[in-house]
């Protein structure tokens, strides 16, 4: 529960609303999780809290260490699903890449995670719990007091097809009395679902990152089916209104370089038209292998001639390195183990053989 949900959960047992600061600031600034041990908060309380409500984390089924640093954990839900988080470090920052379904309900031609099906959403306990655990964990193995200072909704799944949940985990990580992480330290990234993208610029406005992928319907259809029901000028349009009411905000927009599908010079130029006068920023990401996926990575030659374009058009542009790619925590290669309901990571497995 958010700051908001908890008061009202406090009203509902008869209790003042300031208890859900007491609260917020046990769990997420001093990592107390056990009721009985939350001192300021009056015995009765404590024990009425202690026989109605849980807080619990993930479990930790796997964890992993790159080469690079790159940290992948598996952690796996009550239910049986499992999901993967990722954190990157790098100089200046600590990031985390966060899941918020179990599976995911798009079907992405070029990712892993598209490949395993989908089994539900995630709770917005499930999703905040992520980040508590990572941080206790990256803590505990000596990264410091502040560890994770960017959060990235870049795992598995689509996050605005799971919105309350995720909108309601963003909202804790915002809160000064829990992370208090910045709105520009937090990123969203979707596929492209244009209502809720309208509905999160005034509900949670925190950056946006949009996998765009192509600048042609006709093989954005192929790499991003949702653009059969937003195609790319709904959605661009969408992009211009989420940026309306700040102007200090760009939209990052996600390419991932795929050879002789969407890495021409006619490609590049066409994005920088589809881009005109859209405060944004573009990151390149070179394809990682996906096993099953029939796409191939185009060559840094390639990647290094379209980030030029885009660049000496105008647009802040960058190459994004490759990370985790040892241990499968790259970008589109998160599969976690899901209970599949759409059962299409079986009929996928009878395509291949």
């Amino acid at each position: 529960m958010d700051r908001y949900a908890l008061q009202d959960y406090f009203a509902s047992l008869g209790e003042k609303a300031f208890h859900a600061r007491q609260l917020l600031q046990w769990v997420y600034q001093r990592g107390v999780t056990d009721f009985s041990e939350m001192t300021d908060l009056r015995l009765s309380l404590r024990q009425v809290l202690s026989e109605n409500a849980v807080i619990e984390l993930p479990e930790v089924s796997r964890a992993q260490h790159s080469q690079d640093g790159t940290r992948k954990w598996l952690f796996r839900l009550p239910d049986g699903n499992s999901i993967e988080t990722v954190f990157i470090p790098e100089e200046d920052r600590g990031t985390l890449c966060i899941s918020s379904q179990a599976g995911c309900m798009l079907t992405c031609s070029f990712c892993a995670t598209a490949r395993q099906g989908f089994s539900r959403n995630l709770s917005a306990g499930e999703i905040i719990g992520q980040l508590l655990l990572a941080d206790r964990l990256l803590k505990q193995e000596g990264w410091g007091e502040r560890p994770i200072s960017n959060v990235v909704m870049m795992g598995m799944g689509e996050p605005l097809l799971n919105y309350d949940a995720v909108v309601s985990a963003m909202r804790l990580m915002l809160d000064d009395l829990s992370f208090g992480l910045s709105r520009r330290r937090v990123t969203l990234s979707t596929a492209g679902v244009v209502p809720a993208m309208d509905k999160l610029s005034e509900d949670c406005p925190v950056s946006l990152a949009v996998s765009l992928h192509a600048v042609r319907d006709e093989v954005r259809d192929e790499l991003v089916p949702l653009n059969r029901k937003y195609p790319i000028d709904i959605l661009l349009d969408a992009c211009r209104r989420f940026l309306r009411n700040d102007s200090r905000r760009r939209i990052t927009f996600e390419y991932v370089m795929l050879s002789g599908i969407n890495d021409s010079e006619e490609d590049a130029k066409t994005l920088v038209s589809l881009l005109r006068g859209i405060p944004s920023k573009i990151n390149l990401i070179p394809f990682n292998p996906v096993p099953g996926v029939k796409y191939l990575c185009s060559d840094p030659d390639a990647i290094d001639r379209f980030r030029q374009r885009l660049i000496s058009s105008g647009l802040t542009t960058i190459t994004r390195k490759t990370r985790g790619a040892d241990i499968a925590a790259a970008c589109g290669q998160l599969a976690g183990a899901v209970q599949d309901r759409t059962h299409r990571s079986a009929k996928l497995a009878k395509t291949v053989s």
